[in-house]
């Protein structure tokens, strides 16, 4: 299946979800959201993919809302009833990322403004170029931060800083967003995408099942208490201990070699 605003490539187990409106920066305009959504649950649907990775098309990764757009709805007067579409297929993305049985790992190539970021913020991993910029510019609008910034932002940079950067909606550097703890790594443009790809390899050769339950337990253990996240990881850990994978994994450690999981 092809898509009018992404790409969609898949290859040794990790599908690559390029948002394409490079003319716009890949603003959200268009069918991107729509595009985006699909992408995202084929990926998760599908038992051959175990990463998945999100970038831009272009010089940028997302500068967020179509401002020309919402500028022409509101001159036509048609802004609200906008938004209030808008809405519904915002946060089934979102939760789609969020509840994708896969890894995601965003690949900051360029600007990530307003619901850019947090389209990046929502992804589990973020790897950027030196060109990445990332700003929650809504205030700059006169407008309110949505697609999940006042919850993904503060859980990553803390209360305070989150508050700032949401305040006064200032653009901060790779260098920055890699000391805040906003991306794990910065690489040159030309190293970006071999280097995701690298990491993306790596965690598709690991065991599916046991990644999968340690993604929701990571994030389940950010909103329960430590009683609750052990009573989960010992839950997950007997799903995973009468596995195929793990036969293999302890088999493949006493033979000494790599081990093949299949996700069983």
């Amino acid at each position: 299946m092809s898509y009018k605003c992404l790409i969609y490539d898949e290859k040794d187990g990790v599908a690559t979800l390029t948002m394409n409106r490079p003319e716009r920066l890949n603003a959200l305009g268009d069918t991107l959201r729509d595009d985006l959504h699909h992408a995202i649950v084929r990926a998760s649907d599908d038992p051959a993919i175990r990463a998945i990775v999100l970038t831009g098309a272009g010089r940028g990764f997302c500068s967020g809302g179509d401002v020309k757009v919402m500028n022409e709805n509101k001159e036509r007067g048609v802004g609200r009833p906008l938004i209030d579409q808008v809405a519904p297929s915002r946060d089934r993305t979102v939760l789609a990322m969020r509840d994708a049985p896969k890894p995601l790992i965003a690949a900051v190539n360029g600007p990530a403004a307003g619901a850019g970021m947090n389209i990046a913020l929502a992804c589990d991993i973020r790897i950027a170029s030196t060109t990445a910029r990332f700003g929650e510019t809504f205030v700059k609008r006169g407008l309110h931060v949505d697609w999940g910034g006042t919850y993904f932002l503060p859980r990553i940079v803390g209360m305070a800083k989150a508050c700032e950067l949401i305040f006064t909606g200032e653009i901060i550097d790779a260098e920055e967003a890699l000391t805040l703890g906003i991306v794990s790594k910065v690489v040159a443009p030309e190293e970006l995408m071999p280097s995701v790809h690298e990491l993306a390899q790596k965690i598709a050769a690991g065991p599916p099942i046991a990644i999968r339950l340690a993604k929701r337990a990571l994030y389940r253990s950010q909103d329960c208490d430590l009683r609750s996240a052990l009573e989960f990881e010992t839950y997950a850990q007997n799903i995973c201990s009468e596995t195929e994978d793990a036969r293999e994994g302890i088999t493949a450690f006493v033979e000494k070699r790599p081990p093949r999981f299949q996700g069983r």
